[in-house]
């Protein structure tokens, strides 16, 4: 069975930056087991399975797989899948705007694409309006020990540590100063010590401003015990930060945009925008964009 791949870097739009994501196509015949092999074969933080849509009204089936693991949601899958779809359908270098429906674990995710210029951008929109789930709250101490900080350079302003879910789980993590955030490493046995009771592996590091004007927090995230030491963009944790901000902010009603800067202390400056909306102190919508650009092609030999 031989089966085209791709890859691309993703929340970018240059080459060599950003989330790499391989993309496998025609893989309706691949079983679970097969799917978490090539994820492991290719070794990035994600790979998206392309399958034939289960509703002829939706362009595609899809499955996501970290290496480790297969999970329900994830951002930059999403966004590079819908780009490179979109893509396929219009030459190169024509102007187009079109809506990827993308049938995910998660739920149906409709992706708005458009090219003008040179390089696509995507916007998904959240399968899950994000949600405080039952857990216990992050242990401050252990959370600094964690990630090798001081107690005191946990939070800022009315931002304190919560978990958010919707889809997948993340704990949100706000750290004083860009100095901060760039020290921060997860450290064990105290990584362990404090994701165990919160059932998840993500932690969103994040501290206000970044190297543009425009940005509105720069972000970290790490997920070692899922294979990912340090992500370069990550779209789920970006969407649940939603959750983070409303809660931190008390934002008003209507839609609230925010740039964020993700994966520039690793070499992989990642751009991401975020969109809430807002009515009666609750979210409504989320939605993620970002830009992706191709990096090669070829063929899988099954």
């Amino acid at each position: 069975m031989k089966l085209p791949f791709y890859t691309y870097d993703v929340f970018t739009a240059a080459k060599f930056a950003g989330n790499p994501l391989a993309i496998v196509e025609e893989a309706d015949a691949l079983s679970t087991e097969q799917m978490q092999i090539i994820a492991r074969e290719f070794n990035l933080s994600e790979t998206i399975f392309v399958r034939t849509a289960q509703d002829a009204a939706n362009t595609a089936s899809v499955r996501i797989f970290f290496p480790t693991a297969e999970i329900p949601f994830a951002g930059h899958p999403t966004v590079g899948c819908a780009i490179h779809l979109a893509a396929k359908k219009y030459k190169p270098g024509c102007a187009f705007e079109t809506t990827i429906r993308l049938e995910e674990v998660a739920g149906l995710v409709p992706v708005k694409v458009s090219r003008i210029g040179d390089v696509p951008r995507a916007q998904f929109t959240a399968p899950v309006i994000p949600f405080v789930p039952d857990a216990p709250a992050p242990d401050v101490g252990l959370l600094a020990q964690a990630l090798g900080l001081a107690p005191g350079e946990i939070g800022f302003g009315s931002h304190a540590p919560r978990l958010h879910q919707g889809g997948p789980r993340c704990l949100h993590v706000p750290v004083a100063s860009r100095a901060a955030l760039s020290r921060a490493r997860p450290l064990e046995p105290h990584w362990s010590a404090l994701i165990a009771p919160l059932g998840t592996d993500m932690a969103y590091l994040y501290t206000p401003g970044g190297d543009d004007a425009q940005t509105a927090y720069r972000a970290r995230m790490f997920a070692p015990t899922s294979g990912i030491v340090e992500d370069p963009a990550t779209g789920s944790a970006t969407a649940l930060f939603a959750g983070q901000l409303l809660a931190a902010e008390k934002l008003a009603d209507g839609t609230h945009r925010w740039k964020l800067e993700q994966g520039y202390e690793m070499g992989r400056p990642s751009d991401l925008w975020l969109e809430a909306d807002v009515a009666g102190a609750k979210l409504t919508a989320v939605r993620v964009a970002g830009q992706a650009v191709q990096i090669s092609s070829g063929v899988l030999d099954i």
